[in-house]
Formats: structure tokens, sequence, C-alpha cells
């Protein structure tokens, strides 16, 4: 199924000619590194594309400019598949099934299945890096608690693309105070190294390009799937303004304690998924294929939702295959036209978003009882030496 599945793939981008435009966008960061030109004055491809990350990003595809552009691209779509296939494994290991994290034909059929899944199948098609961010911190929060150097790779993958830092705050949040700012420390050394190498350019960026959003692109076209693109489009308004910040901004607020009292109450890993819901949210812009997290999301809902798990995992790989919002007339600004039944079909992943955090908690209140706090063994358990005769408490230890 594997190998048929990227056969396929192969196929199609070779048949549609697919550009893998974002490597042209990291290819000329690289060089500007090197040839110590203007990191954010360029811009490539027909699309005419701005290069748009912190300059530490920039330091790490400078090895993709000493290579020919057909050999990158090459790397980026094996890359990508494997990471897949780690993404699916790191989800399986949240989700508290490792025997099935490390069967190779679970893992085989998953990367066969998930590549076709929309969000995946674009970072593939870009050329785009969504699926390294994914499993940098979904590998860094699986790690023990207390484990040296936990919430580094958060921090990195913050200095790559910004939208990872939530997950620092997510730490600090649910009492993992230290390596919440070891994540923050992380991200600072990711600064500081941009701007020893780079020093222009993280002046230019920190000062200015942060705050340029329309450098990133039209905040109302279907391909932004935030809570941004959502109201612009139903306002039908390309600027939106308060009518999405003050939204955003109690989303952002209600989605990361919802994370937490889940996370410490119930389960986790469905606070960490709620934690990236609410990131991709309010995020100004979140290109459908940043919502690479449908894959924990549908690996959780398959082995944690109970009776009803197979409807709604079914569901859930629908509504992320289906590619709705490419099926709408958007030439021109005809995303900002669409009548009020084709605005579901547009903004199918924040609607879904904003159910998961209505929902999430209260299916996970009725179906997962509080843990009771722990208690010592009692002396006569200890004694006895009867397993039957522990307490519940020494029995979890």
């Amino acid at each position: 199924m594997l190998a048929l599945s990227l056969a396929a793939f192969t196929a199609l981008c070779v048949a549609l000619r697919v550009p893998m435009a974002d490597v042209h966008v990291y290819r000329a960061e690289g060089q500007a590194v090197l040839d110590g030109g203007d990191l954010y004055g360029f811009t490539v491809t027909e699309w005419e594309l701005p290069a748009t990350y912190p300059p530490f990003a920039a330091l790490l595809f400078v090895p993709f400019a000493l290579l020919p552009l057909a050999a990158v691209k090459v790397l980026f779509a094996a890359g990508n598949a494997a990471l897949l296939a780690f993404l699916v494994h790191l989800s399986l290991r949240a989700a508290g099934r490792p025997g099935a994290a490390r069967s190779l034909p679970v893992l085989c059929t998953a990367t066969a299945l998930g590549l076709w899944l929309e969000p995946v199948f674009q970072t593939l098609v870009f050329g785009q890096i969504n699926l390294l961010l994914a499993c940098l911190v979904l590998w860094d929060l699986g790690r023990p608690d207390g484990a040296r150097g936990k919430g580094l790779a958060i921090g990195v993958a913050a200095g790559i693309k910004l939208t990872p830092a939530v997950f620092a705050v997510h730490l600090l949040l649910t009492g993992r105070v230290r390596e919440g700012f070891t994540a923050v420390a992380g991200f600072a050394g990711t600064v500081v190294l941009g701007a020893a190498f780079l020093p222009g350019a993280g002046v230019d960026f920190w000062t200015r390009r942060l705050w340029e959003t329309s450098r990133v692109g039209k905040a109302w076209i279907v391909d932004n799937q935030s809570l941004q693109g959502l109201v612009a489009r139903l306002d039908h308004a390309a600027h939106p303004g308060l009518l999405w910040l003050v939204p955003a901004a109690v989303v952002a607020l209600a989605g990361l304690l919802l994370a937490r009292h889940v996370s410490l109450r119930y389960d986790d890993a469905w606070g960490v998924q709620l934690t990236a819901v609410t990131a991709l949210l309010v995020s100004p812009i979140s290109w459908s294929h940043h919502w690479v997290w449908c894959v924990p999301l549908i690996v959780l809902t398959w082995t944690t939702a109970g009776r009803a798990r197979t409807a709604l995992a079914a569901a859930l790989t629908v509504l992320f295959t289906a590619r709705s919002m490419w099926l709408l007339p958007k030439e021109g600004d005809l995303d900002l036209h669409l009548s009020w039944w084709q605005q579901p079909l547009a903004s199918p992943y924040p609607l879904l978003g904003l159910v998961l955090l209505a929902a999430v908690p209260l299916c996970l209140r009725r179906t997962r009882p509080e843990p009771e706090p722990r208690r010592r063994a009692e002396p006569e358990d200890r004694q006895s030496g009867d397993p039957s005769g522990r307490s519940c408490a020494s029995t979890i230890r």
C-alpha cells in the first residue's frame, strides 16, 4: 500500500508538473545568506513569494542553496514522507498505543493513507516544513516530565516558525515551569544565533517584517483556514478588524485554559491537540497545509473515542480528505462573495476547530471520570504481600 501510494503521488506530481514553490523560497533564503543579500527584499516564482520566516530559519536553509533544485525537491518529498510516518508513530505513542507505534505494517498503512489527507498532501506538494515542526513539538512533549532538555525542541521549532511558541505557554500553564522556560530559552537562542550571523535581517524581521502579515498572503482567500479567514469570508470584508480580533482573543484565552484543564484532569494528548487547534485558529493566517495536526487528531480519535470512534475518525478522515474549499469559485475576489451555503465548505477546518474546543472537554468529562488523588499504601497492604490487597495508588505506581 505504501509503495503504491508513493508511486501514485509521484506520478501525479510529474503529470501536473508540481513546482514545489516553497522549496524555491527556502533555497533563495539560503542563497541570500551566502551572498550577503537582503533576506526580505526578494521574491521568487511566478507568485512572487517572499521570505517570511525568522533569520534563524534562513541559516538552516543554506545547505539547500548548495544543491541542484531537482535534488532538493526529491529530498523534501522523501523527507516529508518519512516525517509523516514518524508523526504517526509519535501520535500512537501519545495515544497510549506503544505496540502499534512500533508496528511496521501499521505505520506503513497509516502513512499510505495519510499521504492523501489534504494538509499532508499540500505540505508535500508545496515542499513545506509543517510535518517537521509537528514532529519536533510532539516528540518533545512526549518525553517524560523532568527529562533533560525537554522543551528545547519546541523552542527551536518556534525559532523556525513562530506558531509553535504556543506550546511553551501550554507547558507553563500546566505547571511544567522548567520545561516551559527551557523552550523560551531555546527560542531566545535561535533569535541570538540569527542576529549574530544576520544582524541586519534580524533587526528588519523583529522590528518590521514580523508585523507585515500581508507579506504572507491574503487573509480572506479560502487557502486561509484560520479564524480570521472564516470571519473575513463571512463578513465579505478583506480586513475584518475588531470583528476578528475580539473573537480571536476570546478563543486564544478559552482554548489555552481548556487545553490546560484537559491535560491536568483527563488526557495530556488531548490537551496538546487542543493547544494546536487554538494556535491554528488564532494565527492571522493558517494555510490549509498548516493543519497537519489532523494526523494526531485522527489517531487520537481512532484510539480513544469509545464506541463511536470508528464513525468519528471516519468523519474526520473524510473532512480532511474532501478538499471542499478547492471546489468553490475562487478566481479574483470571489472568495469574498460566497453565499451562505458555501461558507461551511470554504472554512471546514476553523469550524471543526471551534467544535473541538467545545466538544472535547465535555466528551472527556462524560467518558472519563476525573482521577482520584493518590493515597499512600496502608501498612497492612505492604505487610501482606498480596497484590490484590494493595491500594490503587501503589498499584498505579
